[in-house]
């Protein structure tokens, strides 16, 4: 399940990852496709206009990591205000780290090539 734990500097969230949890394990594939259909952006939030930020919007990412947002796109409760969905961006580190292991290996492919090219 996870464990949270502080410091007298820092508090740190664990998230189970122990292999003895866990089963049916293989290598992502396809990382640069699914990473490019990611859309980062600048925005505001209403309550701040003056503070630009980064990130992304929660049900765009759902469609690409769905395991990284958390509630409902559009969901409002019983008194008709937003249910807002939030989104855990750590859960986008293993696309990210699969998708940078395929560009560097692409890399290192036509290093390989220019260098055969001008031998």
């Amino acid at each position: 399940i996870g464990s949270i734990l502080t410091t007298t500097t820092g508090t740190v969230y664990h998230t189970s990852s122990d292999y003895r949890l866990k089963e049916n394990v293989s290598p992502l594939t396809g990382s640069i496709d699914r990473l490019k259909s990611l859309k980062p952006c600048t925005f505001n939030f209403l309550t701040e206009p003056s503070r630009n930020e980064e990130g992304f919007i929660a049900h765009e990412v759902q469609e690409v990591v769905s395991g990284a947002v958390s509630g409902t796109k559009d969901a409002v409760d019983e008194d008709g205000n937003i249910d807002a969905q939030g989104l855990d961006a750590s859960r986008l580190v293993p696309l990210l780290t699969s998708a940078l292991q395929e560009a560097v290996e692409k890399i290192e492919q036509l290093e390989e090539r220019i260098s055969a090219l001008e031998s």
